[in-house]
């Protein structure tokens, strides 16, 4: 079984007693976001774990525990968010360069085979040009040298609740998915994989429509089959993950993340509708509970939930 860790909300960054707790405990409960009476007990006992994946902005106050995975020997590796929005785009979220330190520390710590660089969502606006960007993207991707191996790019996606948290933002209406002149976005595409392939990173599209092979990025994999088996020499399962979008390729796994849990106050954010909704779900979180935002009304199982995992 593969873990995700998740796309539902930042656990390094805010969860990472109650993931530790429930790394003790050797399970989790997820519930189902559109249900919530019914619960999925996760086991996290390393028999059970073939991999976890993290998903994360800052992973300081998790990467000081980390040895408590390598104790029990469960693979592992990082999605790690690098960007350079200014606060009124990432309201919450920490400078870039301290970001970019904790970035650098992490890798030193685990090494480049288990930290992806995330470079994403790309806005294009007016604020945000592709010009902008390839500063920005190459300004990164030459502090990250030697410290990673890949890097993954998206462009990002207009939800209904993405546009209301934008709004503000979007005060002149600038936002567009890509730039009206496909020549002009073909270039910026090019100049991002060249500058990967200058720093020594393989470059992957996450989740995208569109192709970019012709300007050298591949389709990736967020959670990569092919990737664990190479790093880690792992075998997993092949299956796509039918509960992501149609674009995404990632295999099948099991997220026990919560939506509307992240503090990081990012305006183009999916997995959280409101944030004052995010900030009072925080405050209601137990790091004891076996899930992240408890029980909710669904009863703890009347046996061993130990004999229940799944």
């Amino acid at each position: 079984m593969i873990i995700s860790a998740s796309r539902r909300t930042d656990i390094p960054a805010f969860y990472a007693d109650w993931f530790y707790n429930r790394l003790g405990k050797g399970y989790c409960t997820v519930f189902n976001p559109f249900n919530r009476n019914q619960v999925k007990y996760v086991s996290l006992k390393p028999k059970d774990v073939d991999i976890i994946i993290f998903w994360t902005k800052h992973s300081k106050a998790f990467r000081s525990r980390l040895h408590q995975l390598d104790d029990l020997k469960i693979p592992y590796y990082f999605q790690y968010t690098l960007v350079h929005y200014s606060q009124e785009i990432e309201t919450k979220v920490p400078k870039y360069e301290k970001l970019q330190d904790e970035f650098l520390r992490l890798a030193d710590q685990v090494g480049p085979d288990r930290i992806i660089w995330r470079y994403d969502p790309i806005i294009i606006s007016k604020d945000y040009t592709p010009e902008r960007h390839i500063e920005y993207f190459q300004e990164i991707a030459q502090k990250l040298k030697g410290s990673t191996r890949r890097v993954v790019i998206s462009i990002v996606d207009y939800y209904q609740k993405t546009i209301r948290n934008m709004k503000g933002y979007n005060r002149q209406g600038e936002l567009d998915e890509y730039p009206e002149d496909k020549m002009v976005f073909g270039t910026f595409i090019q100049d991002l994989a060249n500058i990967s392939k200058s720093n020594g990173f393989e470059i992957q599209s996450c989740a995208e429509p569109i192709e970019m092979d012709q300007y050298g990025v591949s389709h990736g994999k967020c959670i990569d089959d092919n990737y664990i088996a190479k790093v880690f020499d792992l075998v997993v399962m092949h299956k796509k993950d039918t509960g992501q979008r149609k674009e995404c390729g990632c295999v099948k796994s099991v997220d026990i993340g919560v939506y509307d849990t992240c503090l990081h106050g990012c305006q183009y954010c999916y997995a959280t509708k409101q944030h004052e909704t995010a900030k009072k779900n925080y405050n209601a979180h137990d790091p004891n509970s076996p899930s992240i935002l408890g029980w909710y009304d669904a009863e703890p199982p009347k046996a061993d939930p130990q004999e229940k995992l799944f």
